[in-house]
């Protein structure tokens, strides 16, 4: 039986560092992308060391427009087949909408939905034609409602929900899965490359990214659509069904407000 591989984005830390050693402990090979070489291939030494299996490193910014198609082809001319696609590069900017500089934003749109977009039409392809694959995508509990202060990346993580549900309606019975995984906070690099840390919604417990990892492993290797990590995160992330969207925003404005010192 040929050995399966999956690609991996935002490897190098975080929820995408723990799926990759989840993954090479279920003895997948890995092709391994994120911006920083050098975490990276020490991410591969330690998984072929521990687990025995080949990892392959793409260091590259998916936040460059064409980024996400130039490195599948260069996955394909390199001979790999995507059987797992782990879809967890992503980051977010902090404060008012009109603040934010536009090509910040720009860089966080294109990585969080143009790329994981087209990495999850090109995957899903071919998925599709050999008739199996597993596609994981990381949105958050942030795409269960509006995110005053956060803005754009709450937006962004809607986008990928909704785009999630739909792909797993439509590979239903194709022998493909679509699993959205939507943590809540976590602890990683997200705070400080979001500049979040001192948020209230930060001060009340993170939870920790191999725990936020397995939860998402387990969901798609049972081929379920959607997960929320965490009971406090399901539950938080019901109670805007139960509320006017209004109230939703100006609870998590609050949440969103340093915390006072």
């Amino acid at each position: 039986m040929a050995k399966l591989t999956a690609l991996v984005t935002g490897a190098s830390t975080g929820i995408g560092y723990e799926f990759a050693k989840l993954l090479a402990a279920d003895g997948l090979d890995l092709l391994l992308v994120a911006r920083g070489a050098d975490r990276l291939r020490a991410l591969a030494d330690e998984v072929s060391a521990v687990e025995g299996v080949d990892a392959a490193v793409y260091a590259t910014d998916l936040s460059v427009p064409g980024a996400a198609a130039d490195l599948y082809r260069r996955i394909a001319n390199d001979g790999h087949v995507v059987d797992v696609l782990i879809n967890n590069a992503g980051f977010g900017s902090y404060g008012a909408f009109h603040e934010i500089d536009t090509d910040r934003y720009a860089d966080m749109l294109e990585l969080n939905v143009v790329a994981l977009t087209a990495l999850a039409r090109l995957a899903l392809a071919d998925m599709l034609a050999r008739g199996n694959g597993r596609i994981l995508n990381v949105a958050s509990t942030a795409a269960f409602q509006a995110g005053p202060l956060m803005a754009a990346y709450y937006a962004s993580k809607a986008y990928v929900l909704s785009l999630s549900t739909a792909m797993a309606y439509e590979t239903r019975r194709t022998g493909v899965t679509v699993t959205c995984l939507c943590p809540g906070p976590t602890a990683s690099r997200f705070q400080s490359q979001g500049n979040i840390g001192d948020a209230r919604i930060m001060q009340a417990g993170l939870m920790d990214a191999p725990t936020v990892a397995r939860t998402g492993h387990r969901a798609m290797m049972r081929g379920r659509p959607l997960v929320i990590a965490g009971r406090r995160n399901a539950f938080l992330a019901f109670l805007p069904r139960l509320t006017p969207r209004r109230f939703a925003a100006a609870v998590v404005a609050h949440l969103q407000r340093p915390a006072p010192n």
